[in-house]
């Protein structure tokens, strides 16, 4: 018997203080592997959503600073791949450069200000942040009655 297939999405995290950092912002992982001191898996279920920072530098400084907002796919769903994510995930939002990721980062604390976990909040949110930082506009804020639509949204498509 052949063993079931792998229907999570699997993410690694580096953490070489002051060289290599990446970790989840947000996300409820289902399961974690830890492979040495530096290095560990984070396993999503499908549907979750979660966001993934990478940054790096060298001796003259910081040479990768980047967020992606994900949602982890169902098996045989269209994805795209990301850098340390298997088998990749739907991209919601993907930024680089430190002034973007720490615009993002403000716009996470901004739904979390409002009591709202970001993994619940609508993933248009995070494509029209994205959209709105790639033009270089300021997106609009999450809105609690945009919450609310969504998930009566949600509610009504499962």
């Amino acid at each position: 018997m052949s063993p079931a297939p792998d229907t999570f999405t699997h993410v690694e995290l580096t953490w070489i203080e002051k060289r290599i950092e990446h970790w989840i912002r947000f996300g409820h992982d289902v399961s974690e592997k830890i492979l040495d001191r530096r290095r560990r898996v984070l396993s999503f279920a499908p549907g979750s959503i979660f966001a993934y920072i990478r940054w790096a530098s060298n001796d003259f400084g910081t040479v990768v600073s980047r967020i992606d907002i994900l949602r982890a796919v169902h098996p045989g769903e269209a994805f795209s791949t990301v850098p340390y994510v298997r088998p990749g995930g739907e991209i919601l939002l993907r930024l680089s450069g430190w002034p973007k990721v720490e615009r993002v980062l403000q716009a996470i604390d901004a739904v979390e200000a409002l009591g709202i976990d970001p993994t619940d909040a609508a993933p248009d949110h995070w494509r029209h942040v994205h959209n709105r930082l790639i033009a270089g506009d300021e997106p609009r804020p999450y809105a609690r009655d945009q919450h609310s639509a969504w998930l009566k949204r949600r509610r009504i498509a499962s």
